[in-house]
């Protein structure tokens, strides 16, 4: 019998931490063939060159795709996901996949689930079943419903999706990938590299032996007018405290540009002298930056996800990941001033944070791989409600 042939789309920067263990577990798997599609802004240099890492982790890039339109706005999402649907169509066709898995919630991933779909290639859904507070959340959904198999992060989540009609059998819990991740760096969490020296970055030197803050703050699609005022409030209060910071560019979504304008604007005309600025990192040492930290601030879902586990203060700032399971590591606060620096002071004094597993064991990678190769393909999908 051949091996079955699993083909992965990776659309952005945050999907690859997300799959990165489950890809390597694929790869050697004796009864399964990989067939790794880049897409979207994973592909883009101001994003991060998110395909640069990849490769340099010994992944082979079966197709490119590139889909994103400048804009970064509403009708720019739309745009871009429909030309995603149909050049991934055409990837598709060309290499004929027996499964293809689209990963969590971000807007164009619909693209990659409509695709396979249409033309009757199992769909396997990654981190389904989760609740938050932007476009992310129909996306995610919509994602479960044209999906046949389920490979969820959490005990909620898998309840969730099969409120939403999905066959048990298909339903399973492996944690998240990114977890696997996280793991490694809990056993080795030393922070032996220099992050400005080996990925560049602009703004303030920062000493190595230096305590610090890291910012991680994308805009909220379903408020992407307000993207520009909301970072230029946290740029404000983490100039104010004066305490070193490395700050990470955001992904591309509506409001992106605003952010953007807003973080150049502020490092022109205030040139903080406490903030350096990165584009990109790769998964591992960003982990090691994190829990190393003095807390993470922003709205990213690494915060929620991967700072559980790692026992990392976070202060979660604003609605995008409003709904999702936390552990006690974070402080979730609105775009006030004083609300973000009151959180932050009283993050960086408080005791050591608990681990919470909440997301996994730090074996999703191995367990997802067993699951692809062993899964039903065939079989009627009878949605019950």
């Amino acid at each position: 019998m051949s091996n079955r042939k699993v083909c992965v789309v990776v659309t952005a920067r945050p999907s690859y931490s997300r799959i990165k263990t489950a890809l390597q577990a694929i790869k050697k798997h004796p009864n399964l063939e990989l067939q790794l599609v880049i897409a979207g802004s994973a592909l883009l240099g101001r994003y991060g060159n998110a395909v640069d890492y990849i490769e340099q982790d010994g992944f082979e890039i079966a197709e490119k795709v590139f889909m994103v339109l400048e804009g970064e706005n509403k009708t720019a999402m739309a745009k871009t996901t429909g030309l995603g649907v149909m050049e991934l169509a055409t990837v598709f066709y060309k290499l004929q996949p027996d499964m293809v898995v689209t990963i969590a919630d971000r807007f164009e991933t619909i693209a990659t689930s409509i695709a396979a779909a249409y033309q009757n290639i199992p769909l396997v859904h990654i981190q389904g079943g989760e609740v938050t507070g932007n476009i992310d959340e129909k996306v995610r959904h919509a994602n479960t419903k044209l999906a046949d198999i389920h490979l969820v992060a959490s005990e909620s989540a898998k309840a969730r999706v099969l409120k939403l009609g999905e066959q048990e059998k298909m339903v399973y819990n492996t944690g998240c990938p990114s977890i696997d991740i996280a793991r490694d760096v809990k056993e080795n969490p030393a922070l032996t590299f220099d992050p400005s020296q080996k990925y560049g970055g602009v703004g303030a030197t920062i000493a190595k032996d230096a305590e610090y803050l890291v910012v991680m703050q994308h805009p909220v699609t379903t408020e992407y007018g307000q993207a520009k005022k909301d970072v230029m409030t946290t740029l404000e209060v983490v100039h104010e405290l004066g305490i070193p910071t490395y700050w990470f560019w955001p992904n591309v979504d509506a409001g992106s540009d605003g952010t953007s304008n807003g973080i150049r604007s502020f490092r022109e005309s205030v040139n903080p002298k406490n903030i350096r600025f990165f584009k990109n990192m790769e998964p591992n040492d960003f982990l090691r930056l994190l829990v190393n930290s003095k807390c993470l601030i922003g709205n990213s879902s690494v915060g929620i996800r991967e700072c559980a586990y790692l026992g990392v203060p976070v202060v979660n700032i604003g609605t995008r990941q409003h709904g999702r399971d936390r552990g006690d590591n974070v402080i979730d606060v609105d775009y006030t001033k004083d609300a973000i620096r009151d959180a932050i002071q009283q993050q960086i004094t408080a005791p050591s944070k608990t681990s919470s597993p909440i997301y996994g064991d730090g074996e999703a990678g191995e367990k997802i791989a067993d699951i692809l190769a062993t899964c039903p393909l065939s079989y009627h999908k009878t949605i019950t409600y």
